[in-house]
């Protein structure tokens, strides 16, 4: 549940608090009553959800309930839509509840609260520090001084996949050229020369370093103008449909995808043009989210780690509250090569 900066009082009635503290907590209206009221008979671990619900829908807690605001960490995400996020979101949060802080989830979507606010908010309530995912770190484009300026503070801050020079900051980051190396690689001992790249919108970090990557993996291929075959486009299913359509019609035989959910868009192509995956396009999609594995057919992927890298990023944080020393600058984690169903050797 994102959080709203722009109603952080206990409005809506007593009766629409409980029903929003319950619901988000997974308990009953009762119990929730209880955890308010103070009173005993409820778990310890049932009056922590129902206590950290109270902090992240913004609500207001009694006096006698209040906590120190040290407790409170950050997670600035993108749009939920992309299930790789809430993979970071959830993992980032299991960490930082299960070191004693509460988790505040801001999720950004198109024309809603910008990540700028969604700071001011979060200093305004005194957090301990902030996890940014694919924030505007990411973007080429965006200035750093927001980062800059949290440092100067002395705000404990980690920042994942979109490295800036000039930030004293710990980030961890996905190897995207290496990813790129191993999705082509494997393509090319299949025997593909025609392959496209898909990917997103070219300031963004991430898709500059894969470009990279791609490019470098490319040398040396007889026959193929390395530009044509590769189209920028969204990071989005529809994106990732239109880029398919201009890499086939360039010759392509296999596609690697900027993401998952690109992939996904590749694969509505293909067959709306009569292509069957694997047989007459190769597919290769980046991620691995968990549904990968179930679609038709089941997607050959580059998998990011997302697990240790959520978890690089709230121990970086946690430890500087704590102290402990720090050394900022990026991790890189290595991808792996899923192989599925969606790759095979060109056709004849």
């Amino acid at each position: 549940m994102a959080i709203d900066p722009r109603s952080t009082s206990t409005g809506g009635g007593t009766r629409g608090r409980l029903a929003d503290l319950a619901s988000y907590a997974g308990v009953s209206e009762a119990t929730v009553s209880r955890v308010l009221n103070d009173r005993p008979g409820v778990a310890a671990s049932t009056r922590q959800a129902v206590l950290t619900a109270l902090d992240v829908l913004g609500y207001e807690r009694p006096s006698k309930l209040k906590r120190s605001s040290a407790g409170l960490i950050g997670l600035v995400v993108p749009e939920l839509t992309n299930p790789v996020f809430p993979m970071f979101a959830q993992i980032v949060e299991t960490q930082l509840a299960a070191a004693g802080y509460t988790p505040v989830l801001c999720t950004q979507t198109p024309g809603g609260v910008h990540e700028d606010e969604y700071v001011q908010m979060l200093l305004a309530r005194g957090v301990s520090g902030i996890v940014f995912v694919s924030g505007f770190h990411a973007d080429t484009r965006a200035s750093i001084d927001r980062y800059v300026e949290l440092r100067r503070r002395g705000l404990p801050i980690a920042l994942i996949n979109g490295y800036r020079e000039g930030v004293d900051a710990t980030f961890i980051s996905h190897d995207d050229v290496a990813s790129m190396k191993v999705a082509v690689r494997h393509l090319r001992e299949l025997g593909h020369t025609r392959i496209g790249f898909a990917t997103g919108p070219p300031r963004y970090v991430p898709v500059q370093r894969r470009t990279a990557g791609f490019r470098a993996a490319m040398q040396g291929v007889p026959g193929v103008d390395v530009d044509e075959m590769i189209c920028t486009t969204l990071f989005t299913v529809e994106g990732g449909a239109a880029a398919a359509l201009q890499l086939i019609e360039a010759g392509a035989t296999a596609i690697v995808a900027g993401s998952d959910v690109m992939a996904l868009g590749v694969l509505r192509s293909a067959r709306q043009l009569g292509l069957r995956v694997p047989h007459d396009l190769s597919v290769i999609g980046g991620d691995d989210v968990p549904f990968m594995a179930f679609v038709d057919p089941p997607l050959t992927t580059v998998r990011m780690d997302v697990n240790g890298m959520a978890e690089a990023a709230a121990t970086a944080v946690l430890e500087e509250i704590a102290g402990e020393p720090v050394e900022h600058r990026e991790y890189l984690f290595a991808p792996e090569l899923i192989l599925r169903q969606s790759t095979v050797a060109p056709p004849a």
